[in-house]
């Protein structure tokens, strides 16, 4: 078996057509019809079946493109390290983060990595928080911003930065918009803007209701923060959002007020695999988060 053979096949699966795999794999059809039939042969087992001019997988290659995927993925991976090995300076970082994480604090980390190590790639995937941890568990992702820190999970080694408060974003009509502080339990009767289920922040949010006796009226969601702070703005709601999702200012008819009761906060920071080695280039952007948030905790 080739690796030649499974990127002939994942291709085909993919487009479901010989030609136009041939075509994009810059070969003849020819060619990969006869790889395709060196595969099954090797394999014992029909990996495709025709339905007209297209071909689609047999149950046993629906199984097999999940292993061939794994595959050369991991062969990928591995020619990564062994170029990043050869060189930490040119390596390829592959960095996760939150939508709350990404307006400010990743571009202020990456773009001062970047005047140290100018050759250094960066590759960006951005989730929610359980695509994240997975991702890095995963080998999708290398390093991953993150708030809260995991500390429970024995796969995943946490490094907290900072710890943040979380503040309530109200409509500028809101009749505590003009208090300096408010208490949770203030908008008990108020119908909130969360992110959906799944999503780290809505599940702040409402562990804090539960802890102060009520849950939340959820009158609408949105999956990034512009749009949670657009339905603000429009009057759909009140939120609980990070502070540093206010860095640069708070959007247009609303108003920021802190919490003094309860103090909800939680606690920003990267995660990184604990049952693998970091690549040079990798461990090199690790030790200046770590480092460049140690000076900047020291200046505040």
């Amino acid at each position: 078996m080739e690796l030649r053979q499974l990127k002939y096949f994942i291709e085909v699966a993919e487009r479901e057509h010989v030609s136009e795999a041939a075509e994009h794999l810059h070969v003849a059809q020819s060619a990969v019809s006869r790889q395709i039939a060196n595969l099954e042969d090797e394999l014992g087992v029909q990996l495709f079946e025709r339905e007209g001019r297209n071909v689609k997988l047999t149950p046993i290659g629906k199984i097999f493109l999940t292993h061939s995927q794994s595959i050369l993925k991991s062969v990928d991976r591995a020619v990564e390290q062994v170029n990043a090995y050869l060189d930490p300076e040119r390596g390829s970082i592959k960095i996760g983060f939150p939508t709350s994480l990404a307006s400010h604090l990743l571009p202020t980390v990456i773009s001062a990595f970047k005047e140290k190590h100018p050759n250094v790639r960066f590759q960006l995937r951005q989730g929610s928080y359980y695509f994240l941890t997975e991702g890095v568990k995963n080998r999708d992702i290398d390093l991953a911003f993150l708030g809260p820190v995991p500390t429970d999970d024995f796969l995943l080694t946490g490094n907290i930065l900072f710890t943040e408060r979380i503040f309530a974003l109200l409509p500028s009509n809101h009749i505590l918009s003009e208090r300096k502080s408010l208490r949770l339990r203030d908008l008990r009767n108020d119908e909130f803007v969360l992110f959906p289920e799944g999503y780290i922040l809505q599940k702040i949010a409402i562990d804090a209701c539960k802890q102060e006796g009520f849950l939340p009226n959820i009158n609408a969601e949105g999956e990034d923060l512009d749009a949670i702070k657009g339905l603000v703005s429009a009057g759909m709601g009140v939120t609980l959002l990070p502070e540093s999702t206010f860095y640069d200012t708070v959007p247009k008819f609303t108003v920021k007020v802190p919490i003094e009761d309860p103090i909800i906060s939680r606690t920003v920071g990267i995660i990184v695999p604990s049952n693998r080695e970091l690549p040079p280039s990798v461990q090199t952007f690790r030790r200046f988060i770590i480092d460049f948030f140690t000076i900047l905790e020291k200046y505040q």
